[in-house]
């Protein structure tokens, strides 16, 4: 859609260049309102600062950050390694140290309580770059994990490492054999009943758990202990009984396995791993599976020098941020999300769909989508491939969500081979069409990968660990669907009814990779539009009431991440732009035109920065509901600009 350029804002915007100008007869008609002609200048504003952030290459790509836990592990890794050096040790420690609460904790989102956790690795990272435990800093700390419980209550991945250091007992961590990889894919609990990011971590992880080995410290964290003594998990359900029988009957295997058998699992896991490194060295293109497929290997024999320790390490290399905040790791990278988002953005904002800005951005895309055969394929070996994944190379697991956005872009966009435009597009509808759950929803990465066993398992505190389908990629999906003309078929028939069913009673939608239901809402609401639900039918003006009843006194949405965890955070927490876009977004597809869409318009004018952006530092992208949260640097910019391109 074409866009008004707002008057004032001479030859320089690249918006203005590309739009089409309204003749002059119809503005003397019909005045633009004040709020709209505030709108336009911040959205072109806006958009000359989009444009120019995008790459030579033709993609964008900003810093996607999370909590200091990736720093410290990234530390501990190095010096489990013997690789640890001061330079790397003394950078990050700035960054750890800069990020302590008041209180002596680290949190897990900007804002947020402290995490027992977070704070122990923290900790025990500071005290190895050299902070003594009588620092202030330290002192805190200590006495914010003590009174939390101290490790003895931390998670299970975090008594992992301080077991890989001598510093928590092994037989106080729960088994994991590697012959599991053995299992029959049928088989409960073996790997693929793992969503991808959890299956990769547990394989590599099978063999240190097998190995247990210790790389000693010369210190202990006798001052981070607790009042009371660490005692296995508890659990109500017959099924997490189970599991805890089981992981006592694996023990006494672990003591005495089947050399054969285990000789032959190691062997299976050691290969699997080797074989889903990808091109840039990384494992998934994600932190965990990442820094344990490196420990397993190291631990199978792989000399540093080896090929592919020596990618995995250049891999960690290029996604660490040196500025003047000190060092910090990303735990994954976006350039392919960011793309899409700042195509749809630009087109919103009026920038023409031949701009050679967004044929070099499309053309760019293009050549990202993945045409060979992953770990998707175990549960749906006929779908062709042509899914689009999140990273620069991640080419074993493309996901729904990426390829949904990726589509949208392209077909915003007048590519000079429409032919070739075409074929991709069209290989991407029949490969999410595929990926379709039996129940008609779509996850991320991986059909019907909803077996809720594995979540009972006794190591699986650390984060969801299945894929269900969600209501947020589920309408990214139905929304693709409808715009390449396939909102009549099945699928999105199907689609239809799961995302109907999955309002919440109070007409939301739940967030799972975006906080939480505004992120939610704000997706359903435009999906359901689209495959042609009318906008005066009651699953939407539900969800129009929900939002207008959580608008904040600013004008603008906010939702907490402790949402995910309080009912009584649902919908509320301080303005963000991201969120009061995904707000905005949702009331334009319904049709609104009311106070509360001027009221979130002008609270984006007004919030907006100098340079034409935004500032958010709360953490509005979801990992793992409840326990990983994340700051997409680039949410802050092109969700306000397609609200305000929509609106105004």
């Amino acid at each position: 859609m074409q866009r008004v350029s707002p008057e004032g804002l001479g030859t320089e915007s690249a918006v203005s260049a590309s739009v089409d100008a309204v003749p002059a007869s119809s503005a003397t008609a019909r005045p633009c309102p004040a709020w709209r002609q505030a709108g336009r200048l911040a959205l072109a504003r806006a958009s000359d600062r989009l444009l120019a952030l995008q790459q030579p290459g033709g993609w964008w790509k900003a810093e996607l950050e999370t909590n200091v836990t990736m720093d410290a592990e990234d530390l501990l890794l190095r010096e489990f390694l013997g690789i640890r050096d001061t330079q790397t040790t003394s950078r990050a420690a700035e960054r750890i140290r800069a990020e302590q609460r008041e209180d002596g904790s680290w949190t897990n989102f900007w804002g947020g309580p402290g995490e027992l956790s977070t704070t122990v690795e923290a900790y025990l990272v500071l005290k190895l770059a050299g902070d003594p435990p009588e620092a202030e800093h330290m002192r805190r700390a200590a006495a914010w994990a003590r009174e939390h419980g101290g490790v003895e209550r931390a998670r299970v991945f975090t008594h992992i490492w301080l077991a890989l250091f001598g510093l928590w007992p092994w037989q106080q961590v729960p088994v994991l054999p590697p012959e599991l990889v053995l299992l029959p894919r049928w088989f409960p609990l073996g790997a693929y009943d793992f969503a991808c990011w959890a299956r990769q971590t547990i394989v590599a992880m099978s063999i240190v758990l097998s190995y247990r080995p210790q790389r000693a410290l010369p210190f202990s964290l006798e001052e981070l202990r607790g009042p009371d003594p660490w005692s296995p998990p508890r659990v109500a359900s017959l099924a997490g009984r189970a599991l805890l029988a089981l992981d006592r009957v694996l023990r006494l295997y672990q003591r005495m396995p089947l050399r054969p058998l285990r000789a032959a699992a190691l062997d299976r896991a050691e290969r699997w791993i080797v074989d889903r490194q990808e091109a840039d060295g990384c494992w998934g293109g994600i932190q965990p599976p990442w820094v344990y497929s490196l420990i397993a290997l190291h631990l199978r024999g792989y000399p540093l020098h080896h090929p592919v320790i020596e990618r995995g390490l250049r891999g960690l290399d290029a996604f660490t941020i040196e500025d003047d905040r000190g060092r910090r790791l990303e735990a994954c990278q976006s350039p392919v999300w960011d793309t899409s988002l700042a195509i749809i953005a630009l087109r919103d904002a009026g920038v023409t769909a031949s701009d050679p800005a967004l044929v070099q951005a499309a053309e760019w895309l293009l050549d990202e989508q993945i045409l060979s055969r992953g770990d998707w394929a175990v549960r749906r070996p006929q779908a062709p491939p042509g899914g689009w994944a999140f990273e620069f190379d991640n080419v074993n697991y493309p996901d729904i969500d990426d390829t949904a956005e990726v589509v949208l872009a392209l077909q915003a966009v007048d590519h000079p081979e429409p032919a070739r435009m075409r074929r991709a597009i069209d290989r991407a509808r029949r490969w999410l069409e595929g990926m379709q759950s039996a129940n008609g929803g779509w996850g991320a990465f991986d059909a019907d990968n909803c077996r809720a066993l594995v979540r009972a398992l006794p190591f699986c505190d650390f984060g969801e660990v299945i894929d269900p389908p969600s209501a947020d990629v589920t309408a990214h999906a139905l929304e693709m669907l409808a715009a390449v003309g396939h909102c009549d078929g099945d699928a999105a028939g199907h689609g239809l009814q799961w995302l109907l069913a999955a309002q919440e009673q109070d007409g939301s939608w739940f967030g799972r990779w975006g906080v939480n239901h505004v992120y939610g809402t704000g997706a359903a609401v435009p999906a359901l539009v689209a495959v042609g639900v009318d906008r005066e039918a009651e699953p939407i003006q539900r969800a129009v009431e929900w939002l207008k009843q959580h608008q904040n006194a600013d004008g603008g949405w906010g939702e907490d991440c402790r949402s995910y965890d309080d009912p009584a955070w649902i919908g509320r927490g301080a303005s963000t732009p991201s969120q009061t876009a995904w707000a905005l977004l949702a009331l334009h597809a319904a049709g609104e035109c009311s106070l509360s869409v001027r009221r979130g318009v002008r609270w984006l004018v007004d919030s907006q920065l100098p340079d034409g952006g935004w500032d958010e530092p709360q953490y509005t992208g979801t990992g793992f509901p409840s326990d990983f949260y994340i700051n997409y640097h680039l949410y802050r910019l092109v969700f306000p600009i397609m609200a305000l391109g929509r609106c105004t």
